[in-house]
């Protein structure tokens, strides 16, 4: 069978710590919003079929439309709450078999793992494969779309939420997963380059300055390094960070 990857990609204007997450500018002379980095990021990426956005219901919310009509990409919408339905409608909608999942708010993905990864997750009959223990922000997650819709059978609303990848955490017997290795001095989960405080924009929007001769694909060496000689920055996220691995 023909298998197909579909970064779904769930957008919501509203945020209880900082609002339109999504929208906030990472390049500010240019006018290029995270998402829109993010869009052109992923469309580097040739193990990625199609890009959707599963866009929350809510007038507020039709400026991500438009976003995805200006860039030619497909948009659905679907329940503000129920994440998990959004990611799965985002596959089905591209005819995707399987489904690349990173939030709207986290720019730097580690693009250099995502070609191993989809090779590894169709030739090992993985259900799930990720990264883990990257800085906060920087990892991804590849579902088969059978996955996903397994969990939305069988898990409630917590499982259905942003948390999508839960119920298949608390429930590991019932998959097949695999965590793709990554080097160990991008084992950095004292780090933060996801965005949900004031403060995590500033990080990004500098990081983003320094390094966006490489832009789109921001090398996640780089990235650590230039945080690790400027510890001002650091800083100034280091009351959010949260080491843990999610898997």
């Amino acid at each position: 069978m023909s298998r197909a990857l579909v970064a779904s990609l769930a957008c919501r204007i509203n945020g209880s710590r900082l609002y339109g997450k999504p929208l906030q500018l990472l390049d500010i002379h240019a006018g290029l919003s995270v998402l829109d980095h993010m869009i052109t990021m992923l469309g580097t990426e040739p193990a990625i079929a199609a890009i959707v956005l599963g866009v929350a219901e809510g007038r507020a919310n039709e400026v991500f439309h438009e976003l995805a009509a200006s860039r030619g990409l497909r948009s659905i919408r679907g329940d503000e709450r129920d994440v998990l339905s959004r990611l799965i409608t985002c596959a089905e909608a591209a005819g995707g078999t399987d489904v690349f999942r990173v939030t709207t708010e986290s720019p730097f993905t580690y693009v250099e793992a995502i070609a191993t990864a989809w090779e590894r997750h169709v030739r090992n009959g993985n259900d799930v494969t990720v990264t883990d223990g990257l800085p906060d922000g920087c990892n991804f997650e590849i579902f088969t779309l059978d996955s996903l819709q397994r969990s939305h059978a069988r898990g409630n609303a917590r499982h259905r939420s942003e948390l999508c990848s839960l119920y298949i955490r608390e429930h590991r017997d019932e998959f097949k997963v695999e965590i793709v290795e990554t080097p160990a001095h991008l084992q950095r989960g004292d780090l933060r380059l996801t965005i949900d405080y004031p403060e995590d924009l500033i990080v990004c929007r500098a990081v983003y300055e320094q390094l966006k001769p490489f832009a789109p694909r921001l090398p996640l060496d780089r990235i650590v390094d230039t945080l690790d000689a400027q510890p001002r920055l650091t800083a100034l996220t280091a009351p959010f960070a949260q080491p843990s691995r999610l898997y």
